[in-house]
């Protein structure tokens, strides 16, 4: 869809462009590598939103849909256009996970990191009517007996909510590779299966679980976020609280082709910036509960350093990859 922006919005965006030294000069596409209504097209289409609305780019913008190859067709279409700094693409944890098990050929340093904006931290649940009662009670019964409990989680071995559950693990002196798992194609369909006492516990985004525990069928044990979240989340405690030493979830930002200047890297920055500084972009956040966390250029590629090395050794640990 395409959209332009009044005469005054485009002289405005000139004018911080021509301090920068570079403003987008055709249609820019962001690229969210899943169907339209997934999340990462959500993600896309609110961030064009955004854009617009805080007048940060002076040509029109479109969402470009390539779905499929767990991920590797957006990344793909994005090596095409190197050095072209109109084509942004959302970007998430799938993109280590898949180089690190070989499933793609593309990794983090194939790109420009532009922004981390936000994570999902994980959250741990149970049935209403499940003797475990907590988090701590939870890492007892996983301590003694692993394959007596079972847990869910959307959508392939290897994601981040297995890497959240691995770490769990962990964090409680167990192996990852004792765990009772079972993986389903969507967070929805692990949710039912846990309603249905066919599983004991699932790792989840928040969001997925809040229509649940409001009609009273699903308790939180516990969220992987470094402090707790808000609303319905609200009285749950963090792992941390529960002395268990976790922080664990997705993220999401933004990269682009290789090859830019430091001025086009600049211009994005910014504008993302002024995104995640508005109430909007705050307020979708929180009904996602999602917690914000802004990194620019060079901080997010030391965060991809970093995470890229902890998510290898949580593979590891999960059998899933090679030492």
């Amino acid at each position: 869809m395409y959209r332009s922006l009044a005469p005054w919005a485009l002289a405005l965006c000139a004018g911080l462009a021509h301090a920068q030294g570079w403003m987008p000069q055709k249609n820019v596409e962001i690229i969210a590598s899943s169907a339209p209504g997934g999340s990462l097209d959500k993600t896309a289409r609110l961030i064009e939103r955004m854009l617009i609305a805080t007048k940060s780019a002076p040509t029109t913008l479109t969402v470009v849909n390539k779905a499929g190859g767990g991920g590797s067709l957006g990344f793909a279409y994005l090596t095409q256009h190197a050095g072209d700094p109109h084509f942004l693409v959302i970007a998430g944890d799938g993109l280590l996970t898949n180089h690190i098990r070989g499933a793609s050929k593309f990794t983090y340093t194939d790109f420009t990191p532009i922004a981390l904006l936000v994570n999902d931290y994980a959250a741990f649940a149970v049935r209403t009517e499940s003797p475990i009662k907590s988090g701590r009670d939870f890492a007892e019964r996983l301590r003694k007996a692993p394959q007596a409990v079972t847990v869910g989680f959307a959508n392939a071995f290897g994601s981040t909510r297995h890497i959240s559950l691995a770490r769990f693990m962990k964090a409680i002196g167990g192996s990852p590779k004792d765990l009772k798992i079972v993986v389903f194609k969507g967070s929805a369909e692990a949710i039912t299966a846990l309603l249905g006492g066919h599983i004991d516990a699932v790792v989840m985004g928040a969001t997925n679980g809040t229509v649940h525990m409001a009609a009273g069928r699903m308790r939180a044990l516990a969220v992987a976020a470094p402090q707790r979240l808000g609303e319905a989340f609200a009285e749950v405690p963090t792992c941390r609280e529960q002395g268990i030493d976790l922080v664990s979830g997705a993220w999401r930002g933004i990269m682009a082709a290789k090859g830019l200047t430091a001025a086009q890297v600049a211009y994005w920055e910014q504008a993302l910036q002024r995104i995640a500084d508005t109430a909007d972009w705050k307020a979708d956040l929180d009904r996602n509960y999602w917690s914000a966390n802004f990194k620019a250029s060079a901080e997010f590629r030391a965060e991809l350093d970093k995470d890229y090395a902890a998510t290898r050794a949580a593979l590891v640990d999960a059998g899933l990859v090679s030492q």
